[in-house]
């Protein structure tokens, strides 16, 4: 059985505050290879609420200590090649405004593997 470190392509999928979605996908943008033969900046995105508590020793970008914060987000989703993840996972700890930034990375399986003629 092969490992998933063993896949050539990763959906990633992070939630971020929506006045910063903009900026992470062209960061993102800047140090990945297009997936998309003549297609750049590929991303899909949908309003999601976050919630969490914050603890004592964190330093939130919204919300209060020891309170729950539900907040407005936008879930931004996406794919890159094996090569460019650790810099994509790199750009978004950078651009985004959290802390602990919530990042989904998960290896896919590439749709034209299954028709032989492409």
């Amino acid at each position: 059985m092969s490992s998933s470190r063993d896949c050539d392509i990763y959906g990633v999928a992070v939630n971020i505050p929506p006045e910063f979605a903009d900026q992470l996908m062209d960061a993102i943008d800047s140090v990945m290879e297009p997936v998309y033969p003549g297609y750049r900046r590929c991303f899909y995105y949908y309003p999601v609420k976050g919630t969490w508590k914050t603890m004592e020793s964190a330093n939130p970008y919204n919300g209060s200590k020891g309170e729950i914060t539900v907040a407005e987000e936008l879930r931004i989703k996406f794919v890159c090649r094996k090569e460019d993840i650790s810099s994509v996972l790199q750009k978004i700890r950078e651009v985004h405004p959290y802390e602990e930034p919530a990042i989904d990375v998960v290896p896919q399986i590439g749709w034209k593997e299954f028709i032989p003629s492409l």
